[in-house]
């Protein structure tokens, strides 16, 4: 008789719970109450620990957490920096940097966080991100910059905080842009994906907010063509993006935002100030002067009604 053979399935182990820190710096709290509006937060909530949450269950109160400074898998930092606003009595220079140097990996949660965003607008000199000032790299964890993942926005998608989350708990290598953003998520423009690029492309512009039709760029000063974002792929609540709501992009992922003039595209005798990344002058003139020529009038039809 042959012996018996029995085929054992081992199932892989489960990854252990993700160990967080969520720290506030100066804020309105956008990316928490992004993070909580994300379909999958329930699953989420069962692969983290939160150590300290500023809204959720967690483990310590900010005032213990001030006083014992735990190890964490994951320090998310969410709003401005300033480096004597206080937390619990001690300063942020010195608590972002304890916490910091205990932590495997750190996520800047905001464009607060990542560049200054809105709060440096109110005092340029001391307000910065975790790690950029704006564009240059300058801020208090300079010397941690391989730890920290930065997801821009104002505020983040909240499938991009999971998408992270769920690549650092595999173990899996996420590739980074120069600003440290995810290439996943950023590597694309808000404007790949717009269902308005055939507008675009024949400089037929909406009038108006709200509309189904007509591109937002040359009258409504939408920032998609400058701006690095998956929004117009991984759509928010599943179904939309501002472009699709008839709302232009203000470019919140980026270093220069928020821009002061939120609604206008600079133009010199109708050329953009500044090119569409990706496409260089001479190209967009050639396209410009072959717009200017043909009136598309199925295009024109649909936005008049």
């Amino acid at each position: 008789m042959k012996p018996l053979s029995l085929k054992i399935s081992i199932m892989p182990s489960k990854p252990a719970k993700l160990k967080i820190i969520w720290l506030q710096g100066i804020t309105c709290n956008g990316n928490t109450h992004s993070f909580l509006n994300d379909p999958s937060l329930g699953v989420l909530l069962d692969s983290v620990e939160f150590i300290y949450h500023p809204l959720l269950p967690c483990n310590l109160t900010l005032q213990q957490l001030v006083s014992k400074v735990p190890k964490s898998d994951i320090l998310i930092f969410e709003g401005a920096y300033k480096g004597d606003f206080e937390r619990a009595g001690s300063e942020m220079e010195e608590l972002l940097i304890a916490l910091a140097s205990k932590t495997k990996h750190i996520i800047s949660m905001g464009s607060c966080a990542s560049f200054g965003g809105i709060f440096k607008e109110a005092d340029p000199e001391h307000i910065s991100g975790i790690l950029f000032d704006k564009e240059n790299e300058r801020g208090p964890l300079k010397k941690m910059r391989e730890k920290i993942i930065t997801l821009s926005g104002c505020p983040v998608h909240p499938k991009w905080l999971s998408f992270v989350l769920d690549m650092i708990r595999f173990g899996k290598t996420i590739a980074v842009d120069e600003f440290r953003r995810p290439t996943e998520l950023y590597a694309y423009l808000v404007h790949n994906g717009c269902l308005r690029n055939e507008y675009f492309e024949w400089k037929v512009d909406s009038e108006a907010f709200g509309t189904k039709e007509g591109c937002l760029f040359y009258d409504q000063g939408c920032q998609g063509p400058y701006t690095h974002g998956s929004c117009n792929k991984i759509l928010w609540n599943e179904i939309s993006s501002k472009t699709r709501a008839g709302t232009p992009c203000l470019g919140c992922t980026e270093p220069s935002f928020p821009k002061r003039e939120l609604f206008a595209t600079k133009t010199y005798m109708s050329i953009p100030a500044e090119m569409p990344l990706g496409i260089p002058k001479r190209s967009y003139l050639a396209l410009a002067g072959a717009a200017k020529s043909f009136h598309i009038k199925r295009l024109e039809e649909r936005l008049l009604k």
